[in-house]
């Protein structure tokens, strides 16, 4: 039989057992489930991680910026969970009082929250690299390394003239941490949903393929800026030079061909410079696009304007629409009146 002593010391045993199993529960439920991040706050935090970070980096930020109240019940959350040896490169929304078990899952299960990419007024590839890379990981030397690519690119169909064509300016959502050549099997994908096959149709009834289409277009699209009512009516007069075998003699190839895009006035010496893309000099379209066409510029040369007119010339009010003409003496008159208004406003170049 138990002694008094003995029962005493069983029943203190007993109690001070369960003091412990109850206060660990009560920690291990605290640390699981007690709100630990933005604790002092109504705003998201966005969390980016880099590709090969580290749980140390990410602990870190998430300590340093006061996401997480408590570094030390995240980190054993985390260990549990196996994150520390599992982290996963992305964007995440951490919002505000989320417990570490919430936390820990989302960052583990790799949900990134995608983001919206939108470009467009591009002229060159290094307008695109800036553009397209301002809320991605990668940088702009990444992205100019494969564009640049005549070998990569021809997976594509494409060449180095031509490659800016098949980046459509739309908005897209993607994920931050994407790779350039997860970028650009993306762009690939988007290019080939947008020509369908009523879109290439149209296309073969102009006598164009869908590059040529996007060359045209990135011309009629310089030549309206201001102006896209008119894009149907000016892509009519270049396809009407076209099938006549005359030079297109746009200006906007001019200005490309130059790379001086401050130019407001073309003079004849303009006229002279020896490139594919002068075409005043060449005839037909130049190997490729001097901008990036949106989907009105591009829908504007499917669906040109059926008439007679060979030339425009801007207005001489300036209000950015243009006087067509069907021959070359009602031209000249046109281009007078706007030289003149050129001159009395003291445009020269």
């Amino acid at each position: 039989m138990l002694t008094d002593k003995k029962r005493n010391f069983l029943l203190v045993l007993l109690v001070s057992g369960s003091v412990v199993a109850i206060s660990f529960t009560f920690y291990f439920y605290q640390v699981f489930y007690s709100p630990n991040t933005l604790l002092e706050t109504d705003q998201e935090y966005v969390l980016k991680i880099p590709s090969n970070a580290t749980y140390a980096q990410v602990n870190k930020e998430l300590y340093d910026e006061k996401v997480i109240n408590d570094a030390v019940s995240f980190g054993f959350v985390a260990k549990v969970l196996g994150y520390q040896d599992a982290v996963k490169s992305g964007l995440y929304i951490v919002k505000p009082k989320m417990t570490n078990l919430e936390l820990v899952r989302l960052l583990r299960s790799g949900k990134q929250a995608p983001i919206k990419l939108t470009f467009n007024t591009i002229r060159t590839k290094a307008d695109l690299a800036e553009k397209i890379t301002k809320n991605l990981e990668m940088s702009q030397e990444q992205f100019l390394k494969v564009i640049q690519d005549s070998v990569y690119i021809r997976k594509f169909d494409f060449d180095e003239e031509s490659i800016m064509g098949m980046f459509i300016p739309n908005t897209y959502e993607v994920w931050w941490d994407t790779s350039p050549e997860e970028l650009f099997d993306r762009m690939y994908t988007e290019y080939q949903r947008f020509w369908t096959e009523e879109r290439k149709e149209k296309a073969r009834n102009l006598g164009l393929t869908p590059k040529e289409v996007t060359t045209l277009a990135s011309i009629v699209q310089a030549e309206s800026q201001q102006k896209a009512d008119e894009r149907p009516k000016i892509a009519g007069l270049y396809l009407n030079r076209l099938d006549r075998g005359m030079y297109l003699q746009a200006d906007p190839t001019l200005v490309f061909a130059l790379g001086d895009f401050e130019i407001k006035r073309v003079l004849n010496v303009h006229k002279e410079i020896d490139s594919p893309y002068n075409t005043y000099r060449n005839l037909g379209l130049p190997p490729g696009p001097i901008n990036l066409p949106d989907i009105t510029s591009l829908d504007a040369v499917l669906n040109a304007e059926n008439h007679d007119y060979l030339y425009m010339c801007a207005k001489d009010d300036f209000s950015g629409y243009h006087a067509f003409a069907t021959n070359l003496a009602q031209h000249n008159a046109n281009a007078r009146r706007y030289q003149a208004a050129l001159n009395r406003a003291n445009i020269y170049k």
